[in-house]
This record gives structure tokens, sequence and C-alpha cells, in this order.
């Protein structure tokens, strides 16, 4: 018996389709750049495309919202009804990304357990949040996923793989393995290449990755809290959505057994923290409809100490340094983050989180705005970090550019 909390799963593919047109990056990026999907939705016209299954997140709020949710379910449908979808039973899909730099990053798509996933604050689960959840975000996702038949996950999980025993033996070999998928990505991704892995590889991974589960508290020894298995990188709201709605079906079923139920798990691609194509960015942030002298005079006012950990601010035209007091957290994203969620719990003001320098830039030059360049974090500090302190401040850190986030490709059945 396969007691792993991450397992191959019954991946679903397009038959026919072109990938290039049907692959569309996060539902959380670019969320201040609704251009930006316009010219996705006009890219992908009259193709089937992952565009139609997901809601971007800069349409939350807009009167789009209501009407694209309703349609996104009964695309779904259709799509299911109309053969698009081939199904890849108890598979693995090892994947190559590559990045605009020329780096290739590797990762392995399967599914995880629900029941060994928790995203809350000084949770010891098997996987674990690495930054904390903002439940608010969760039930505008839930209202998609709830009556979905399939899903389309954009979570990318983390392994602190040093000794490389998961995934790079399966790359080792993709040479012999059947091609699902290889192409350009839209709107500068990059390109990716999907191999369906044998079914005797996935018997020797799925061996190697018992052994791995099993002393993985080796690697933390002498740190106080409980060993983590896996820790998610990307798109923890969309796992504590699907964890959410897991948990509502079984309130809604007392009694029934559900541990054979598709709900209980969630599609994932991992990735090891040690592949030297893993970069961490920092995020930004940007606060709109707000006084921004008087937001910054309070930042110095109250978070600000010499030797202080340096931010640049700008605000239109203008710009400085501000130095955040290292006494307050091991991170200036910490200290930055905290000092905002109660500023703006008294204040105007509306928070963004930006990836890029210079659109956080571009942002801030726009009436009533201030940017924040936070500087970024180790990745080596992310697994002992949440072993010791548990989940970090949230949007502290992004696992490569905006248009390196993961892609909408694969897909699995939930009802």
């Amino acid at each position: 018996m396969n007691n792993n909390v991450f397992l191959p799963a019954d991946i679903l593919l397009p038959k026919n389709a072109d990938f290039s047109k049907w692959a569309v990056i996060a539902c959380d990026q670019f969320t201040s750049d609704q251009a930006y999907w316009d010219r996705v939705r006009a890219t992908a016209e009259g193709s089937v495309s992952t565009i139609n299954l997901i809601l971007p997140e800069a349409e939350l709020g807009t009167e789009k919202e209501a009407a694209h949710t309703a349609l996104i379910n009964k695309t779904m449908a259709e799509y299911m009804e109309n053969g698009v979808f081939e199904t890849y039973e108890n598979s693995l899909i090892y994947v190559e990304r590559t990045l605009e730099n020329g780096s290739i990053r590797m990762g392995l798509m399967g599914m995880v357990d629900l029941e060994a996933y928790d995203y809350t604050a000084g949770a010891t689960s098997p996987i674990r949040a690495t930054e904390r959840t903002v439940t608010e975000r969760i039930p505008p996702r839930q209202r998609v996923r709830r009556d979905a038949p399939i899903e389309l996950p954009h979570i990318l999980l983390l392994c602190d793989d040093h000794e490389k025993v998961l995934i790079e033996p399966i790359a080792a070999k993709k040479d012999g393995f059947k091609v699902l998928y290889d192409c350009d990505l839209m709107e500068d991704g990059g390109h990716i290449t999907g191999w369906l892995v044998p079914q005797e590889e996935v018997a020797k991974f799925n061996e190697t990755l018992a052994e791995y589960s099993a002393n993985v508290g080796k690697k933390y020894e002498g740190l106080k809290g409980e060993p983590v298995v896996f820790a998610v990188g990307d798109g923890n709201h969309s796992l504590a959505t699907a964890k959410s709605c897991y948990e509502e079906l079984k309130r809604n079923n007392p009694g029934v057994d559900l541990s054979a139920h598709p709900a209980r798990y969630a599609l994932v691609e991992l990735e090891n923290i040690h592949d030297p194509a893993q970069q961490f960015e920092p995020i930004h942030r940007v606060i709109f409809e707000t006084d921004a002298e008087k937001l910054l005079k309070a930042v110095e006012e109250n978070i600000c100490a010499e030797g202080g950990y340096p931010v640049k601010w700008y605000i239109g035209e203008k710009s400085g340094t501000v130095y955040l007091d290292r006494a307050k957290s091991e991170l200036a994203v910490g200290v930055l983050q905290a000092f905002l969620d109660e500023y703006l719990k008294e204040n105007k003001g509306e928070i963004d989180y930006i990836h890029d320098d210079d659109a956080l830039i571009a942002l801030a030059a726009k009436e009533n705005a201030i940017g924040f360049l936070v500087p970024g974090m180790e990745k080596s500090q992310l697994f002992r970090g949440v072993v010791s302190d548990g989940v970090l401040p949230r949007k502290t850190f992004s696992m490569g550019h905006s248009r390196e986030k993961r892609y909408y490709l694969e897909s699995r059945k939930i009802k």
C-alpha cells in the first residue's frame, strides 16, 4: 500500500489542442494589468484554452466576476462532454520549463493528499504553507471550485532534497519517455515540455519517496517544531481552496467514507528547492488610493531604525530609502507587511503585490500611490524557517519572475 502524501494521479490533457493557446499563466498574476488578460483572451479566441476555465484575479470584484464564474463551470462541462480530454491513469508527468534566462526548471506532476495538508499557523502536518494564508481570498475561489467537475492547478510544491533522489533520477531517463506536450508559452512565458513517466519508474519513485519521507526529520534535528515533508512554494491559496472545499464536503456528508473521493486530492507540481534553476524573487508592495506622503511619514516614525533593512520607496517621480527596524522581524518584508496590515485597518488604501521592479515603479507613479521595493530572502531559509517558526509573512517571496509562474496545462476530475 502506498502511504505517501504525493501520489500518481489520473491526469487529463487535451487531445488535439494547440498547447501554445491552451496554456495560460496562473490566475493570481498581473492582478493590476487587465490588458494582459485581454491579450490572452484575444490570442486564445476560437481555440480550446484554459483561459476559458479559470478566473483571473484581475477580474475579482468587477462586473465580469459573476458572469465568468458561471461560464467557467459550463465550459468545463462542455469540454468533458465533447471529448476534449484524454486521461493518463495513475500517472506522473515529468516537466521541464525553460525560463527566459535559458535555465531549465524541473518538476513532477502528481497529486497530494489534502488530509496531509494544513495551511493554518502552527500546523504540524507533512505538507504546510510557507506563508500566511489570507482567508478572505478563499471564498471567490471556492465559488469556482465548488461546482467544478475538474481542477486546473498552478500549485508548486517544494521538497528540501539536498541529495536529489526524487526528481533528478527521473529527469536522467527522460529521453526514453513519451512526450505529451512541447511548446512555447504565450506572453513570453518561455518553453515547456512534459513527458509521461513509465509505470516502472512511477513504482521506483514511490519507493524512494517513502524512504525520503520516513527520514526527513533528520534534516531538521536541533530545530524546534515538527519536521515538514513538503512546503507550498506557490499557489497556496489555490491549495487552501481545495482543502476548504474538501472539508466542506466532509461536513455535508457525515459518516460517509470519502477516502477514495477525488476531491480529497489536489493536482500539483513537485519541485526541488535545490534545483539550480529555482530562484526566489522578492514581491514588492504598492498601495493605491492612499495619502502617500502620510503613509511614508508613518513608516518613518513607527518602524525605522538606524542600521535597519534598506527598502526603497517611490511616490510619483520621487524616491528615497527607509531603513526598517531589524529588531521587529528576521525579514524586511516581515517588518513592512505587519505595519501595512495595521495601518490599512485605520487608513484609506488598497495594497497590491508586484513581482517586477519596473512594474512597481510604474504603478507607484500613479496618483495617490506609493510603492516599496522589498529585498528578497535566501531560499535556504525556507524549510528551516517553516519548521522552526511556522509560516512566513504573506507574499514573502516569489518563485521566479511573474512570467515564470506555472501555466495551466494538466487537469484532473474532482467529481
